[in-house]
């Protein structure tokens, strides 16, 4: 009889923790970590729609949309963790409405980014693609060489957003020697960065040799570099964009890149990833295109992995979660909204 009333308190013990959606593959030691949290369901993204009735957390990546859609088939939903830090993916006024809190993960990969946007300068200026093609095309000795590259000292670096990622570009820029501008939503000089000035977008790109786009993606942010603002650069310049493919007008890029109006671009984004295997940016030579790694090391995706099950975790058990993007609904999203076994 003990045995029978032990096993019915712990079923309802568990069946009482909150419900948390895993749509994530994750490692078996972070699967053990949510399972000592909440009640796990693991799913696939293909699968979620199923799952979400009874889920009062999700933990997915962010190309899932999240929206009314998704919130109407779940009810008891109070916490979405997203793997990554953009959030461009949510409704967020509909889940304001809701008392949704929506988690990201910032900070922990500004090293990663930075370093790549870096990369991608480097490779350009110095053409190390066309270089290494030329190599393992077996046509070194017997062709002539790539044009030459250029230097990246006394250049000038456009850096647009200056938030966490565009200043650790620019920390990375100085010891190139690259003269540092930068266009925020928040004008005035940075503390510890007097040698970066601040200026117009129009004035960034007019005088920029490379213009570096860390900038979120929002409505006022989409097509912010379009026809217009691909005009005012300099015929020598360089994009570079490691922020959302649609901060960029790709079709007003491409027919820059095609008639010279810029010298070219290395991108680790696009309007739309995977891209359409005819996109014309794709077969450009002034185009140096990466499919969205700017997190992809092992330490960053496992950091982000970890700050997104806390997000999570931490928000299901009624306590702050160290990154949100809608804070102002905290005291309704920490309330649990199921009070009955189910």
């Amino acid at each position: 009889m003990w045995a029978r009333a032990a096993t019915a308190y712990l079923r309802l013990v568990t069946e009482m923790r909150p419900r948390a959606c895993i749509a994530l593959p994750v490692p078996l030691d972070v699967e053990a970590r949510l399972g000592a949290a909440c009640s796990i369901e693991l799913v696939s993204e293909r699968d979620l729609s199923a799952a979400l009735p009874l889920a009062e957390g999700l933990l997915i990546s962010n190309a899932v949309p999240v929206g009314e859609a998704l919130f109407e088939r779940a009810p008891h939903l109070r916490v979405v963790s997203g793997f990554g830090v953009g959030y461009n993916n949510v409704d967020l006024d509909a889940a304001n409405r809701r008392g949704i809190l929506i988690c990201n993960t910032p900070g922990v990969l500004n090293d990663a980014v930075a370093d790549l946007t870096m990369g991608l300068i480097l490779a350009f200026a110095r053409r190390i693609p066309e270089n290494s093609a030329f190599v393992h095309a077996r046509r070194w000795g017997v062709a002539a060489l790539p044009p030459f590259g250029f230097d990246l000292r006394g250049k000038t670096l456009g850096i647009i957003g200056f938030g966490r990622i565009g200043i650790a570009v620019a920390q990375r820029a100085r010891p190139f020697g690259l003269q540092v501008i930068f266009h925020d939503v928040l004008d005035g000089a940075r503390p510890g960065f007097e040698d970066c000035t601040y200026c117009s977008l129009d004035d960034l790109l007019r005088h920029s040799d490379i213009v570096s786009i860390h900038a979120n993606l929002t409505p006022e942010t989409h097509h912010l570099i379009s026809a217009r603002e691909l005009e005012v650069m300099k015929p020598s310049a360089v994009l570079v964009n490691t922020s959302r493919g649609p901060v960029v007008d790709q079709a007003a890029l491409a027919a820059a890149l095609r008639t010279g109006q810029i010298a070219g671009a290395a991108l680790d984004v696009l309007e739309v990833e995977p891209p359409d295997p005819s996109d014309p940016l794709l077969g450009l030579p002034n185009v140096i295109a990466l499919p969205h790694v700017g997190s992809a090391t092992h330490e960053t995706r496992a950091a982000m992995l970890d700050l997104a099950v806390t997000n999570l975790i931490e928000a299901l058990s009624g306590r702050e979660p160290p990154a949100c993007v809608n804070p102002e609904v905290l005291p309704m999203a920490l309330q649990p909204r199921r009070h009955t076994p189910v």
